[in-house]
């Protein structure tokens, strides 16, 4: 396997926030000419042995997924584990624990918008929700779409459920040190999603890669859907300086949330260790 490999290791199903089953995922992966895919729903791991199933089922090779919340510097900060085996009770454990503030959360938000006359947030987010432990932010937004407060949710997260703004209520997730043993302790490897979204300092970027990489956290992604092609560059640096594997995934959500299809990323840059060489013994093969 190669940095041309079309890997698409992010991405997200019914079973937390995304639209589409394990199975049409993968059916629409493959369709687009992934290679190698691996579902990383957000604190579950449910859905990993539909979308296995799935996977080998359209010929496709697969890596067990999870992307994990973690609290670091005042920010919510997504950890992805991939190659872990999901039949491991201490990630199931783990992510149980960091699951459970969920529902509280939830109906503190909808309180918050309830304030400002928004009605009926709590049972509308369930609507639109596939687990009920997992409610969150991208349900409430769907809800309020659909409400006609908001033509679409990109809006919705420029008026609601962000810092200052109704609807807001933070959430203790777990530390980033739990969550990369987690990952580990369980034979895969951690790696820092999507890096450029958090609003973190250039001291507190820099702390939280060093403390990742003690914490033996192995690899960053570099391609993925929200990044421009400036912060592929500039994360490839990082990957290069901290000595971190680079990863490669869309963050698809569904067909019509997502800026980047399943399998539509360019390739990782050059000079760059692709974090399917380190997995490449976990890797389960296309059938």
């Amino acid at each position: 396997m190669n940095s041309y490999l079309n890997a698409d290791l992010h991405c997200h199903s019914v079973v937390s926030d995304g639209t589409l089953t394990p199975e049409v995922l993968a059916t629409r992966a493959r369709g687009n000419g992934v290679d190698l895919w691996a579902l990383t729903d957000h604190d579950e791991i449910g859905g990993v042995q539909r979308a296995r199933v799935a996977a080998q089922a359209q010929g496709m090779a697969f890596l067990s997924g999870v992307e994990i919340s973690v609290s670091f510097a005042s920010e919510t900060v997504h950890i992805v584990g991939l190659g872990f085996e999901d039949s491991d009770p201490r990630i199931a454990q783990g992510l149980a624990a960091t699951r459970g503030g969920r529902d509280t959360r939830a109906m503190e938000m909808a309180e918050q918008l309830a304030q400002v006359g928004i009605a009926g947030a709590y049972e509308g987010a369930l609507k639109y929700v596939g687990n009920p432990a997992l409610i969150s932010r991208t349900h409430f937004a769907r809800f309020l779409v659909e409400a006609g407060v908001c033509k679409e949710t990109s809006e919705v997260f420029r008026k609601y459920l962000t810092e200052g703004k109704p609807g807001f209520v933070p959430h203790r997730w777990a530390n980033l040190g739990d969550a990369v043993h987690w990952i580990t302790q369980a034979g895969g490897v951690a790696i820092i999603a999507h890096p450029a979204r958090y609003r973190l300092t250039a001291n507190e970027e820099f702390a939280l890669f060093s403390e990742f990489k003690e914490h033996g956290g192995q690899g960053v992604e570099v391609v993925t859907g929200s990044h421009s092609v400036a912060e592929y560059a500039t994360y490839a640096a990082m990957a290069r300086e901290f000595g971190l594997a680079a990863s490669r995934g869309s963050d698809f959500h569904g067909p019509d949330e997502s800026h980047t299809d399943l399998g539509k990323l360019p390739a990782l840059p050059s000079g760059l260790t692709p974090v399917w060489e380190l997995l490449a013994d976990r890797i389960q093969p296309a059938a």
